[in-house]
């Protein structure tokens, strides 16, 4: 799942997941969690800032992550340290205390088991309090040591401009407000030569393109999930989904599918019959990778684009 941005609900956050929690099974349950579990810290914000977004919620909303089905959050994004270093600890001793894993601090290695399988994750974003995603040299030397001692490797990217207007990928770094986002394609093709099987992007709150690269998937981004308040959920903002994959002990591809979810008041996930997600992804994997686009059927089910 793409990022989610929580803060406190009148409601404890019940609604949150209620809508899909048949949809959040697998033996690795991921999303990007976009802020802070915390009570504590100063907001990155000043008080008078119209232009500065921080968010947390109450450290026990961990365990609505945990009963939702998550296994495993990212923690590698702009909003990790939106209050400071207290808050950061806050948040990585609240998902310890429900058993739930995250990924994305520097030189981090994720292992989780999957039966006989051992699976490493990687989180990784241009700020320092995460795995560096500008730094693709040493993003290749770790995927290169978690392929070593694991049979998969999945790599988290939180890259690119955001919003409206920036739902294609485009070869090249990416900025945005001034900032530097990386270059998500470079990144991307460099962490699957060096061993990684998937590729999931979060960060530009819209859903962009996925590509077929020697054999695996990089889904570079899967928009927004969960924004109780926090995300804006009009238009393309709203439309987002789940993605699940299967990989044999190999890496190899032994299907996908995308389920389509919309976001609804006050940005909770729900189905959509409509599936906008998948013509919208179907659309811009086709427009922005041609022949390495992943192929999205009405079903949702994902393919490897057909050889030529």
């Amino acid at each position: 799942m793409g990022d989610m941005a929580m803060v406190a609900s009148p409601d404890r956050g019940a609604s949150f997941f209620s809508h899909v929690g048949s949809a959040l099974t697998g033996n690795v349950v991921l999303g990007n969690l976009e802020g802070t579990l915390t009570d504590r810290g100063s907001s990155k914000c000043a008080p008078s800032s119209t232009e500065c977004f921080a968010f947390r919620a109450p450290p026990s909303y961990a365990r609505l992550l945990k009963r939702a089905g998550f296994t495993v959050l990212n923690v590698a994004n702009n909003h990790a340290a939106d209050y400071g270093a207290a808050g950061q600890t806050d948040t990585l001793n609240a998902l310890r205390s429900v058993g739930l894993a995250w990924t994305g601090r520097p030189d981090q290695i994720t292992y989780l088991h999957a039966g006989g399988i051992r699976v490493a994750l990687i989180g990784s974003a241009p700020y320092p309090w995460a795995q560096d995603l500008l730094d693709i040299p040493g993003a290749e030397l770790l995927v290169e040591r978690a392929a070593a001692s694991a049979d998969l490797v999945i790599v988290t990217i939180h890259a690119g401009a955001e919003g409206v207007g920036h739902e294609h990928v485009r070869p090249g770094p990416e900025t945005f407000l001034d900032e530097p986002r990386g270059d998500a394609v470079a990144f991307s093709h460099a962490v699957i030569r060096a061993g990684a099987d998937l590729v999931v992007g979060s960060g530009p709150h819209v859903l962009r393109g996925m590509e077929w690269y020697r054999g695996r998937l990089i889904a570079y981004s899967l928009g927004n999930f969960l924004g109780n308040g926090t995300l804006s959920i009009g238009g393309e903002l709203g439309a987002t989904g789940v993605l699940q994959v299967r990989l044999r002990a190999n890496g190899s591809w032994a299907g996908g599918r995308l389920l389509p979810m919309r976001l609804v008041e006050p940005g909770i996930p729900e189905p959509d019959p409509g599936g906008a997600a998948l013509r919208l992804v179907r659309t811009l994997s086709h427009e922005d990778f041609d022949r390495r686009a992943i192929r999205v059927a009405r079903t949702g089910v994902l393919s490897p684009p057909a050889r030529r």
